[in-house]
């Protein structure tokens, strides 16, 4: 009677881990495996019949009492050799859930049973905590890559703190050295960092090896800008030349500002205003996205945007706002921006990303240019990106400037 619970103990333990106690021969023990309704039977210590993959799914299918096994009898058949313990934590069976045998039972083979299922597994290695990133002044702000940290060093435009370069073979590059001989002359010091801190520093952005630690960079204040813009633009205006200005209301995208200020730099704008008020600041992913024009142009902002606007209709500027070509405005005429001539100093107006510009500001506008599509288009893809359509609308401008005699 004392036999009979660690016999059923024992039985547990055998169907939990796979195994089978033949009661005639206790000391001897029988493994059958079922693979998708297959009898698999391990044989001098690995399973034939089925792939290390098929051996990682078997499961226990003991043999009932009294059933013949001729083949386990057979005297070529070994145990299992012991295999390294798994080191994967999460593939092994919590110590409070294994099951024991007692001592004076049948060795215990559950070690070797769950070595065998997951030998076909890679052990995984945990990624080891990178390097903390180095201090930074406060109210600083990391300018990344090599366009905007190279155009910012030349303009001069903000105060700088550090310039770090990627350790390495990359810091005997050519253009390494010029970024050391820069840094140099203005004073600021240079710290060589391994990739991972300069990963850190950007915040995962592509750096190129190159990190600037800076004063941010804010747009000028209009009322600051407007006596010098009037002085710059004067002697123009008396020579009938065209001006353009490119003015952004409510812009949220950091790409697509930095995207917008490449365009406008590239193709000779004259001048950019922005409303600060639900528009993106000018941060180091704008200067990115711009490939450095940020560092270059002189961006004004204001809060009152219609205030500028007024400011130079009165001053004889026409007000070019744009539309999509599906939305019709009874109040203002649209025309394609194909069509449109150049005669006078124009500001052009560019909104949000999504409802574009507001009332107020459109209430402003002569009339409205709009980039007619080359094919009829399904609903949700009948607009173009603001970064791409300013492109559009400053060439069809630009163009015409270009061409003048």
């Amino acid at each position: 009677m004392e036999s009979l619970p660690a016999f059923k103990f024992c039985f547990r333990n055998a169907v939990r881990l796979g195994l089978a106690i033949h009661r005639s021969r206790p000391s001897q023990t029988i493994r059958r495996f079922s693979v998708r309704g297959e009898e698999l039977v391990i044989e001098n210590g690995s399973p034939s019949g089925a792939g290390p993959k098929a051996a990682s799914r078997l499961h226990a299918n003991p043999l009932p009492d009294g059933a013949e096994s001729g083949e386990a009898a057979q005297p070529n058949r070994q145990p299992l050799p012991a295999h390294k313990p798994c080191r994967d934590r999460r593939l092994q069976t919590p110590s409070h859930r294994r099951w024991k045998l007692p001592a004076h039972g049948p060795p215990a083979r559950e070690e070797e049973f769950w070595n065998l299922r997951n030998d076909d597994f890679k052990e995984k290695r945990q990624p080891r905590p990178g390097p903390l990133p180095v201090g930074r002044t406060e109210g600083s702000e990391i300018l990344f890559g090599i366009a905007p940290c190279s155009l910012a060093l030349a303009r001069s435009k903000r105060d700088f703190f550090r310039l770090f370069l990627k350790s390495g073979s990359a810091s005997t590059r050519p253009v390494m050295e010029e970024f050391s001989r820069q840094a140099e002359a203005r004073g600021v010091p240079v710290q060589l960092a391994p990739r991972k801190v300069l990963d850190a520093l950007c915040t995962g952005g592509v750096h190129q090896g190159v990190c600037l630690e800076a004063t941010p960079l804010r747009p000028i204040s209009w009322q600051e800008g407007s006596s010098h813009e009037a002085e710059g633009a004067a002697p123009a205006a008396r020579e009938g030349s065209q001006l353009l200005w490119l003015a952004l209301e409510g812009i949220q995208d950091p790409m697509n500002l930095g995207a917008v200020l490449r365009s406008a730099h590239f193709l000779g704008v004259d001048g950019i205003v922005m409303s600060q008020r639900n528009s993106c600041p000018l941060t180091p992913v704008v200067s990115k996205a711009s490939a450095g024009a940020m560092e270059v142009l002189d961006v004004f902002g204001t809060d009152r945007l219609q205030s500028f606007l007024q400011a130079k209709s009165e001053q004889g500027w026409e007000i070019i706002g744009t539309v999509g070509h599906s939305t019709a405005l009874d109040d203002v005429p649209t025309e394609s921006c194909l069509d449109f001539r150049w005669t006078r100093p124009t500001v052009l107006l560019l909104g949000n990303e999504g409802y574009g510009l507001s009332p107020e500001t459109r209430r402003l506008c002569r009339r409205m240019l709009s980039i007619f599509p080359g094919r009829e288009l399904q609903p949700g893809i009948e607009s173009l990106n603001v970064s791409v359509a300013a492109g559009i609308l400053l060439h069809s401008i630009c163009s015409q400037k270009m061409k003048a005699p």
